[in-house]
């Protein structure tokens, strides 16, 4: 078969040729047009179920919400996985399906069963809601809004319907999480005093507020040709209008809101505070759509912040250095990216050296850039995007790119040189001796790729997480090995008749450049010699592949490696309890010992939740996201630093890591950390007093970095 491809290819050069640049230009705008994202799409089809029960407690709420809602959606087709919280006056419950499985005929199954979940439910609390679609590493970026002029309720307000409508308006933007400032209310003060001396209830009070601030609708009039439409108009955002409501008439008199309470603006109860910088801020945080390109969606996200600032909201300041993941996509697909480049230089280098002659060096390097061209076709294709692990499998299949071509146009080289050298009578035409050289070599070269290409097989048997991680690297390090062999059996054979057939040229190189004949100089001696000690050739051979498995096995694993993402997260735990304006100041403290740290950049902090955010926390729980930027001090330094610093901050438990890491980590175990040590049981108490117990026990286990 790959004689005729051979033969196919000499016998129709030009179209050849015309085929190979069609697919550089394919290749360049595939490229162009590629999403660039940190890793593949990690996230199993997942329905997240959020609830707001104010007031409950997180026994309450997992007993009357969580537990019932868990209940109506397991045994849905298939679901492989449901996980829970319950907080004070929150439930949140994540429904994980099989991988593969339409995610929108998942949201329709959970819709269904939540109808028969309503009924269950007490009546006090907010109706169940879906969350939007996201994916893992859906959160995208974090926005510190402050003003020096707006309060903290004015603040709030412009973020919920200036700022957030207006990011929820781009494209790919999935939610957009607020939290901090003060959320404005409608207060009425009842006065018990007041009411009994108007004879007024609370019930009648109550009642009256429920139907106040309602349009209502009085159909239409036709008179005189026209039609006129009937309102009722008695909402209102003005206190004075709130308050001369009428409750009742007693005594032929109107009793007013006014007469029996106080009417007033103020902010409602805070389940969660935000700061940025050890300032008082909103926090915004923007979550991405599974399939939106995160780079291109960050771009139109700060330009929307540009078109807010410039459409009289200068009172606004936007701080977006917290978190941007585009960032850390950027600058690892261009470290990637730089050590695909190196590499190929280093290759340059490297044949021109070996082969010493400049055209032969051009022929074999081409097979690099149409190698992965091809690639890069093939993973757009599949619909994969230009991550970290594609870039890997082309990173690493880099030097063995060149490898099938630099065989077969060696070969043609030489095969040319000794037909030059000839009587008239016995040379071949150039063509045939360049089929005859491909031939030669074509079981080489495709043995060669094939025993390659069969190491990486074993990664699409891997599955869950493992496998959508890593099936784009074996992806891309198999087609463009086996691209490689393509092109070393029709293009490598078509430029060789053009460029190396020239006789005068190939006289001059009968005898080899220099380093060819003293690198076979060289060989010769060590393969006779080697030849000659076999048995200790073998015993050193087998000594090294014992001590090679010995350390292997020796030696830690992990799923990923560690990487700088830029950013550190930092949660800190105070005991269950403790108030939010108490943990807010604890927060306010690591902000300032962390802004003391040379290499951070920026801090901000999130106490408690936002309303109907995924990722929520405790009144007693802050998260710290610190940018930073590494100087002297490596990154193991730098953490060390920072869980030192941070041990100053009385009765708190720190965990510090990553944003990309911790998301990761909660995938494989549910938790944000490497190892997770689950309990279950009835009684919360002795759950509580085992979890210390094995706290204390496992404390002084080496390598523990956060307990």
């Amino acid at each position: 078969m790959l004689d005729k491809i051979i033969d196919f290819s000499l016998r129709n050069r030009l179209s050849v040729l015309i085929g190979a640049l069609l697919l550089v230009i394919s290749g360049i705008i595939v490229t162009t047009q590629m999403d660039i994202d940190i890793f593949p799409e990690l996230t199993a089809p997942t329905v997240v179920i959020m609830t707001e029960a104010s007031g409950m407690a997180p026994e309450e709420v997992e007993k009357l919400v969580t537990f019932p809602i868990e209940t109506a959606v397991n045994g849905a087709t298939s679901i492989r996985r449901v996980r829970s919280n319950s907080t004070m006056g929150f439930s949140i419950v994540f429904v994980e399906f099989d991988w593969g499985t339409d995610i929108y005929k998942a949201r329709q199954t959970v819709a269904e069963r939540l109808i028969q979940a309503n009924e269950m439910l007490p009546d006090d609390i907010d109706r169940p809601v879906i969350a939007p679609q996201t994916s893992l590493l859906g959160e995208m970026m974090i926005i510190a809004l402050e003003s020096d002029t707006l309060n903290p309720i004015d603040l709030r307000t412009m973020a919920d319907w200036i700022v957030a409508p207006r990011l929820l308006s781009v494209g790919g933007v999935a939610q957009v999480n607020i939290i901090g400032g003060e959320i404005k209310e409608y207060q009425i003060l009842a006065d018990p005093y007041r009411m009994n001396f108007h004879g007024v209830t609370m019930n009648e009070l109550v009642n009256t507020c429920n139907a106040m601030n309602i349009n209502t609708s009085g159909g239409f009039i036709n008179q005189y040709g026209n039609k006129y439409i009937v309102r009722g108009i008695a909402r209102t955002e003005k206190v004075s209008e709130l308050a001369n409501s009428v409750i009742k008439v007693s005594g032929g008199f109107p009793v007013r809101i006014s007469d029996v309470a106080t009417v007033k603006t103020g902010r409602a109860p805070a389940i969660g505070t935000a700061s940025y910088r050890g300032r008082n801020a909103v926090l915004l945080t923007v979550t991405r759509q599974p399939d939106a390109n995160t780079v291109v969606l960050s771009e139109k996200i700060n330009e929307v912040i540009r078109e807010i600032q410039e459409n009289n909201v200068s009172s606004l300041i936007f701080h977006t250095d917290i978190y941007d993941q585009a960032s850390f996509i950027n600058t690892s697909v261009r470290n990637v990216m730089k050590a695909l480049i190196e590499g190929g230089i280093f290759v340059v280098f490297i044949l021109f050296f070996f082969l010493f002659n400049t055209r032969t060096t051009i022929i074999s390097l081409l097979a690099m850039p149409l190698s992965l061209f091809v690639t890069i076709i093939t993973l757009k294709a599949l619909g994969y995007t230009i991550n970290t692990m594609s870039l890997g499998g082309m990173a690493i299949a880099i030097g063995s790119l060149v490898d099938d071509a630099i065989i077969d146009v060696e070969n043609i080289y030489k095969q040319l040189r000794k037909n030059v050298i000839l009587p008239d009578g016995e040379k071949e035409s150039p063509l045939n001796v360049v089929y005859r050289a491909s031939s030669e070599v074509r079981t080489s070269i495709w043995n060669a790729t094939l025993i390659i290409i069969i190491t990486f097989v074993p990664l699409f048997f891997l599955g869950d997480l493992e496998g959508r991680m890593l099936r784009p690297l074996g992806i891309s390090f198999i087609v463009s090995l086996f691209a490689s062999l393509m092109v070393a059996v029709t293009v490598t054979p078509v430029l060789s008749s053009y460029l190396l057939t020239d006789e005068r040229r190939l006289k001059k190189a009968v005898k080899g450049s220099w380093t060819e004949r003293n690198l076979s100089r060289i060989y010769l001696k060590a393969l006779q010699y080697t030849l000659g000690k076999s048995r200790i050739l073998i015993g050193i051979t087998s000594l090294v592949f014992v001590i090679s498995m010995v350390l292997l096995t020796t030696t830690g694993s992990s799923f990923l490696p560690a990487f700088n993402e830029g950013a550190l997260t930092v949660n800190i735990s105070l005991p269950p309890g403790i108030s939010l304006e108490e943990s807010a100041k604890t927060g306010l403290e690591a902000q300032k010992i962390l802004l003391g740290i040379p290499e951070v950049t920026s801090v901000s902090c999130k106490t408690g939740r936002a309303e109907l955010a995924e990722h929520f926390f405790g009144e007693n729980m802050s998260e710290l996201d610190v940018p930073f930027i590494l100087k002297e001090r490596s990154r193991e330094e730098f953490f060390a630093d920072v869980r030192e610093r941070l041990k100053a901050l009385p009765g708190a438990s720190i965990e510090v890591g990553q944003p990309i890491t911790h998301r990761i980590d909660r995938m494989l175990s549910g938790t944000r950390a490497n190892v997770a040590i689950k309990l279950f049981g009835d009684d919360i108490n002795d759950l509580y007093r085992i979890a210390n117990n094995i706290r204390t026990e496992i404390s002084d286990i080496t390598g523990i970095g956060d307990l």
